[in-house]
C-alpha cells in the first residue's frame, strides 16, 4: 500500500478530501478517494460554531479519531494553529496526533482569536518544535506547515515564500499557502522549494482543473470546507423553498438505498 507520504507526487497531485463526519469519510472512500483530512471550518459548523478558533484541542481530536476509524484511508487533521502560541503546545499536538493514528496534521501562523499572524521567528520556531516531535515518532508523520497570512491579507507572496523556504529548513514536510493571489503566484511558491506544495481548491481556484494544479508542480490538493459550503448551499436552498410553500427541492435527493450502499 502506497504511504500518505509517498502520495505527494509533484505534477501528479494527489486529492485530499476535507470532510467532517464519518458518514461522508465513508462515502469519500467508496467514491476512490486515495486520503482524508478533516476541516476546521466545518467541524465547527457541525457543532453550530463558526470558523476560526472556536474549537479546542481536544474536540479536534476526538473528531480526528472518528474520522480515522470510519475507513482505511490515511486521515490529516486540520488541526489550525496546533491550539497553542508556544512551540511545545505545537510539538504535543503532533504526539497526540499520532496516538489517534492520523497520518499528518498542518499547522498556520495564524493567532487567534485576532486572527492576526506570528511574527516570523516565533512561527519559524513553532514548526521547528512540531517537525522535531514528528521525527521521534515510531510511525511515519507527514507535517504541513501553512502560511495563512497570505490567504488573510496579512502579508503578500514574497513574505509567504520566505516564511515557507524557512518552515521547510525547519523539517515541515509539506508546505501550504492557501489562496495566493493567482495560478501564477502559486507556481512561483511551488518552484521556490523541494518540499512537495498543496494547494487549496477554494473560492476562484474551484474554476481551475487538476490538470492546472498538477502543470504548477503542486503535489496535493485539498478541499478545506468547501464540500460542507455545498451541502449547507443546498439545505438553504431547500429550506427557503419549503418554508415557502414548495417541496420540489425534497426530491432531488440521493436515494436512501444509495446511501445505504456507500455507508454500508
Amino acid at each position: 500500500m502506497t504511504s500518505f507520504r509517498d502520495l505527494h507526487r509533484p505534477g501528479d497531485p494527489l486529492l485530499m478530501i476535507n470532510v467532517w463526519d464519518m458518514g461522508t469519510a465513508k462515502m469519500m472512500h467508496k467514491l476512490g478517494a486515495q486520503a482524508l483530512a478533516t476541516s476546521s471550518a466545518a467541524h465547527a459548523y457541525t457543532l453550530g460554531l463558526p470558523d476560526g478558533g472556536t474549537l479546542d484541542r481536544d474536540a479536534a481530536l476526538a473528531h480526528a479519531e472518528q474520522i480515522v476509524s470510519a475507513t482505511p484511508l490515511p486521515v490529516q487533521g486540520d488541526f489550525e494553529n496546533g491550539f497553542g502560541d508556544d512551540p511545545e503546545t505545537c510539538a504535543e499536538t503532533v504526539r497526540l496526533a499520532a496516538e489517534i493514528k492520523l497520518a499528518g496534521i498542518c499547522i498556520e501562523d495564524t493567532t487567534f482569536p485576532d486572527c492576526g499572524f506570528y511574527e516570523f521567528d516565533l512561527a519559524v520556531e513553532r514548526i521547528k518544535a512540531a517537525a522535531a516531535a514528528a521525527r521521534a515518532l515510531s510511525a511515519d508523520f507527514v507535517l504541513t506547515a501553512r502560511t495563512d497570512g497570505i490567504m488573510t491579507g496579512h502579508y503578500d507572496t514574497d513574505e509567504a515564500i520566505r516564511r515557507l523556504q524557512a518552515f521547510s529548513d525547519a523539517g515541515a514536510d509539506c508546505l501550504y499557502a492557501p489562496l495566493p493571489p493567482d495560478m501564477t503566484a502559486l507556481k512561483r511558491i511551488v518552484e521556490a522549494t523541494d518540499k512537495p506544495v498543496n494547494a487549496l481548491v477554494a473560492g476562484k481556484y474551484c474554476q481551475q482543473d487538476r490538470a492546472a494544479f498538477a502543470a504548477a508542480g503542486v503535489a496535493r490538493l485539498s478541499i478545506g470546507s468547501s464540500l460542507a459550503r455545498v451541502t449547507h448551499k443546498a439545505i438553504k436552498d431547500a429550506g427557503q423553498a419549503m418554508l415557502g410553500g414548495d417541496f420540489t427541492p425534497l426530491s432531488n435527493g440521493v436515494s436512501g438505498d444509495e446511501i445505504d450502499q456507500f455507508l454500508s
